[in-house]
């Protein structure tokens, strides 16, 4: 079902992006949402749905056109975003991963490197993963152990990477990796080929949610990855990593804000249908105002994350602005399900209705991209 927000009731900034949201629900529509149901219940992954959205430019929205991409302000493409969260959280999660797997080669490699690689990657042919998480080194990230040893004409990759979006399917793998024992700037970036001999990937985690999208650990064994797919220089890896993740942080505020919007609009409907006592239980007050406090939250993520985004749009410092939407939207969403679940009651509990399965998606939201107390760090100080 597609969200109640109209893409013309959207604050947008041209014709063109009105078109662009339409475009949007159309496919989610026509190619997304009768497949999310199966799909998470078997826990299937849509790599050939996601073929369909690179095709029609939706995975490179926020890179310029010079390299590919779609040319759209960064406040665009998250209400993009937003549409396809709200139709499948696992796909939005898996675009906003794909687009966070771009930006070390967009924004930091060579201009051989970007011509190399960047069409397949913003055309969706190549599928990517972030890999900077390891099993010991969460929100510690600086503290990751991985390491890559300089050999002549490539670098000898030992370490295990934890968490990863898209491991076991991924084809390209943008890897943090310690190249020196100088703390955070002893950290490079390298970009691997998921054919590299000594890459593998664990068995997917056995998630709560998000089921169609793979988790797993990447295992680098002596992984012989060539010098020349180091993207940046020697040392510049954590930099580049914290620069990606304040840009995929709005990505999870995004596709938060989609999910909470599904769950408000199946609890309203829900509340106009089902009657007790003669009457639709949305004109009861201990409903209605419920509803009203979900609808209130979900407009004020809504508004961080696109204050943030026109702050980045700008050229303006928004590292803090999008701490906040990531920390309020995805709280917001943790609640705003959780609230719809209480409204259906026990239809609520059980899979035939999607809420019980969006209370379940909502959670990851507050973990990944660094967690909410990691978001409350930053902005404390």
């Amino acid at each position: 079902m597609a969200l109640s927000v109209q893409p013309a009731d959207r604050m947008l900034p041209s014709d063109e992006a009105v078109s662009l949201l339409e475009l949007v629900r159309e496919i989610c529509d026509a190619e997304l949402a009768p497949k999310v149901a199966t799909y998470e219940s078997e826990g299937r992954f849509f790599r050939d749905e996601l073929k369909v959205l690179g095709r029609a430019g939706l995975l490179s929205l926020p890179y310029p056109e010079s390299a590919g991409g779609g040319g759209q302000p960064y406040e665009v493409y998250l209400q993009a975003l937003e549409e396809i969260a709200g139709c499948w959280l696992s796909m939005g999660v898996s675009v906003s991963v794909h687009s966070l797997a771009c930006f070390p080669v967009a924004e930091f490699g060579t201009d051989e490197q970007r011509a190399r690689w960047l069409p397949d990657m913003l055309g969706g042919e190549l599928l990517g993963a972030y890999c900077l998480s390891e099993p010991q080194s969460g929100s510690d990230a600086a503290a990751l152990q991985t390491r890559a040893v300089h050999d002549g004409d490539v670098y000898v990759v030992t370490g295990t990477k934890a968490w990863i979006t898209h491991g076991g399917v991924a084809d390209f793998y943008n890897l943090m990796v310690r190249t020196s024992d100088d703390g955070a700037r002893g950290i490079s970036c390298l970009l691997a080929d998921a054919s590299t001999t000594g890459l593998s990937s664990a068995p997917p985690e056995r998630k709560m949610g998000a089921k169609a999208s793979p988790t797993a650990q990447v295992l680098l064994d002596g992984a012989r990855i060539p010098a020349d797919r180091l993207i940046g220089a020697e040392g510049q890896g954590f930099k580049i990593a914290l620069a990606a993740l304040d840009a995929g942080r709005l990505g999870i505020a995004a596709c938060a804000v989609g999910l909470a919007q599904a769950a408000l609009d199946a609890a309203t409907a829900y509340a106009k249908e089902r009657r007790q006592f003669g009457r639709p239980i949305g004109e009861f007050q201990g409903l209605s105002f419920l509803l009203a406090d979900m609808a209130t939250a979900v407009s004020a993520a809504r508004a961080l994350y696109l204050e943030a985004a026109r702050r980045k749009d700008r050229g303006l410092p928004f590292g803090v602005a999008a701490a906040k939407a990531k920390l309020f939207a995805t709280d917001a969403a943790m609640r705003v399900t959780t609230d719809a679940v209480q409204v259906l009651g026990g239809y609520g509990y059980v899979e035939d209705f999607p809420v019980e399965r969006y209370m379940r998606e909502a959670k990851v939201l507050q973990i990944v991209e660094g967690t909410n107390q990691v978001q409350r760090m930053v902005i404390g100080r």
